[in-house]
């Protein structure tokens, strides 16, 4: 089965969706099936090899320029492979990372808009490509934010066409109402004839099939899973103090690092624990960096800033072994999020996790039985549960296995691939 997956770069961030992405085409590939994984505007950050390959399709320059100058929306070929280089889109990104959602309203129908919208010369120019070069058997779209293409590659091929719901509505909701109301109506239209949807959990199906709205029926659900080369074969043993509490997620507030701040205050004035420090790990936007500088003022006018460590970002076994030296991981993430990729890269170490109880996160406990819950968006359960954990050194070795073992048995690269081709192969 020829499959070819379109992805969308996220600006030069670690984004768990190109990384999900990509951990599924290299698997999908180790399982005999080629499957081409086309970045669109920027290329794709990830911290295993690299399965895109070296095209580019809807160039971040190329798209903005088509629809800011009506005359470019004819750009020759040359033009648009020159501006799409790898190395400029890159230089590029560190600019566009800050850019706002309300300041792509334009942009953002246009491209939902397809050969309607400003950029159909980018459409064209992909499905000619396809052509020549790569004839799918399956097509997936890994958001809806890229829908616009699918008419006109229906038009073109009469096969199985998908589309990836994994977080497509952080960007949605941060649009002025009427934008969304019409992104939301243009997304219905474009995948109204798509095969199917498929999904990262039960909670993200159910959420989207209301939100915008789309038959749940026809969302299958696939959990991720990991490519475990470079983690520990067996659970690290961890024996020293003091405890390591931890976190590994992008710095941002929908992330939720400033209520474990606040967790590990209410910590700091429990006289029954054990000692313990605080050890973050992510990739820090510039848009974020007052953001992290009021965390750890905090933390010093609350008398334990000396406890809390910034390692920045880390490549991929610089994340291995920064979650193999943890105890304890939180990553509490106010928003409901649809995947959780952090939650098993930190059960594959054998680190016991603690997660507010909405979006994947229920899901993901109930099947590896790795770690607790609490009230989303209250740090003063999140702290009873880390100081739980913390006290019963027991009960973290238990929970740590749980995780440990469970991600081997259900939540590999392998899993994720076989599943997805099941849905895939279902459909033929």
């Amino acid at each position: 089965m020829k499959l070819v997956y379109i992805t969308a770069g996220a600006a030069g961030m670690y984004c768990g969706s190109c990384m999900r992405d990509n951990t599924l085409a290299n698997a999908l590939h180790a399982l005999g099936h080629p499957c081409l994984l086309i970045p669109t505007y920027t290329p794709i950050r990830v911290d295993e090899p690299d399965a895109t390959g070296s095209r580019i399709f809807f160039g971040g320059i190329s798209v903005f320029l088509e629809q800011q100058f009506r005359w470019l929306r004819r750009m020759p070929g040359w033009l648009d492979r020159l501006l799409s280089q790898r190395w400029l889109l890159r230089w590029v990104s560190r600019f566009a990372v800050n850019t706002k959602a309300e300041d792509l309203v334009g942009l953002t129908l246009s491209m939902l808009q397809g050969t309607q919208g400003n950029q159909r010369q980018e459409i064209h120019r992909l499905a000619d490509w396809l052509e020549q070069h790569h004839r799918p058997d399956v097509m997936c779209f890994t958001n809806v934010l890229i829908s616009g293409m699918i008419p006109e590659m229906q038009k073109r091929w009469p096969i199985p066409m998908f589309a990836v719901l994994q977080g497509d509505d952080i960007f949605l909701e941060a649009l002025p109402a009427a934008a969304r109301a019409e992104a939301l109506a243009l997304i219905r239209e474009n995948c109204s004839r798509l095969t199917g949807f498929i999904t990262t959990s039960r909670a993200y199906a159910d959420f989207m099939a209301a939100y915008l709205p789309l038959p749940r029926e026809r969302m299958h659900v696939v959990y991720p899973g990991i490519h475990l080369t470079g983690y520990p074969e067996q659970r690290p043993q961890r024996t020293r103090h003091p405890l390591r509490l931890g976190y590994l997620a992008r710095i941002a507030p929908e992330k939720g690092l400033h209520l474990l701040v606040d967790a590990c205050t209410q910590l700091k004035r429990n006289p029954d624990l054990p000692p313990w420090e605080l050890h973050v790990a992510g990739y820090l936007g510039a848009q974020n960096k007052d953001y992290l500088e009021k965390l750890k003022n905090k933390a010093q006018a609350e008398g334990w800033g000396n406890r809390f460590h910034y390692a920045g970002e880390l490549n991929h076994l610089q994340k291995i072994r920064f979650l193999s030296n943890l105890d304890l991981f939180s990553v509490p993430a106010p928003y409901k999020e649809p995947k959780g990729l952090y939650v098993l890269e930190a059960q594959a170490c054998g680190v016991p996790v603690v997660q507010p109880n909405h979006g994947a996160f229920p899901e993901l406990l109930e099947a590896t039985q790795g770690g607790c819950l609490f009230d989303a968006g209250d740090p003063a359960a999140l702290s009873t549960q880390l100081a739980q954990l913390m006290k019963d050194a027991r009960l973290r070795q238990q929970l740590g296995e749980n995780g440990f073992q469970a991600v081997r048995q259900r939540f590999t690269d392998r899993h994720m691939a076989k599943a997805t081709l099941n849905v895939l192969s279902a459909s033929g």
